[in-house]
């Protein structure tokens, strides 16, 4: 009875939490993010070659003269899984950057691809400076350190269903919640403070960062055999986010594939060891 009601208040207090975490999403305002189609979705997702060439594309374009990826190198961008460009088309992208080496006369030399992507600012203050006393977010593992809070009980379910893509979803959502005229989008009693911009999906609906993004803003090359991707704001947003999740997780497939092993071992040890205790105790009497 005592193990009951500790269960059961348990679950009490768990639903109270994420009522608690949803309500204070409303509080703040932010539309929720609806859930996109992603190929390293589900159990058995991976990542799109070509998606994830185009979202390193919109980053490079657009996102890396603002944003860092620290916890990237230039080669990762060459290895299975991800990207999978070239060994040759990773050297020659590293030539173009230079990077910070003490040892070396002047300070700098060219990149190369054991090296790290470089900061788009020498300090945290310069980049402060550059963009109005807010600090741009490093790329690394920002897929994963957003996310996206479900209601009870629809989070219990995420679990069987494998559901991980909150972080993409949100910089999805983020990335197309621009509002162009924001007298006749807002609130009438929202005031939005000198350099901010109204986001539907912001904390607040007050963002520092301006859309970035735009249609016709970066020109995709189809690749061979594959049909002509769109160059639109949907596109290009869907891209980069499943770019940075790569960037977050990059062994993703390689986790799902030893997860199903894993899985499958543990159904078929259980049948072994069900069948083992049958054999063993057919002929004792209970």
């Amino acid at each position: 009875m005592i193990k009951t009601k500790t269960i059961l208040a348990t679950l009490a207090l768990v639903a109270g939490l994420a009522a608690g975490g949803s309500a204070a999403q409303a509080a703040e305002g932010a539309a929720h993010p609806e859930r996109q189609n992603w190929t390293f979705a589900g159990i058995f997702g991976t990542y799109d070659q070509n998606q994830l060439q185009r979202g390193f594309q919109v980053f490079r374009e657009v996102c890396a003269s603002c944003h860092g990826a620290r916890l990237m190198a230039f080669r990762n961008l060459s290895e299975p899984g991800g990207p999978s460009f070239s060994e040759d088309q990773v050297k020659a992208l590293a030539a173009e950057y230079e990077v910070a080496d003490p040892s070396v006369e002047g300070g700098v030399r060219p990149a190369i691809a054991a090296d790290r992507w470089p900061d788009p600012f020498p300090t945290e203050q310069d980049a402060r400076d550059a963009n109005g006393g807010a600090l741009p977010p490093d790329f690394s593992v920002l897929a994963k350190a957003r996310g996206v809070s479900d209601p009870f009980p629809i989070w219990i379910f995420n679990y069987f269903t494998a559901y991980q893509e909150g972080g993409p979803d949100y910089i999805h959502a983020l990335l197309n919640g621009y509002h162009d005229d924001v007298p006749d989008t807002a609130p009438e009693d929202f005031e939005l403070a000198e350099g901010k911009y109204y986001n539907d999906y912001f904390a607040g609906h007050a963002i520092g960062m301006a859309p970035p993004l735009s249609d016709d803003q970066i020109s995709y090359e189809a690749a061979e055999g594959q049909a002509e991707v769109p160059m639109t704001l949907e596109q290009y947003s869907q891209d980069v986010s499943a770019f940075m999740m790569w960037l977050a997780e990059p062994h993703l497939a390689s986790r799902k594939e030893t997860g199903f092993k894993v899985l499958l071992f543990l159904v078929l040890f259980a049948g072994l060891m069900y069948a083992t205790k049958r054999k063993i105790w057919s002929g004792i009497e209970h």
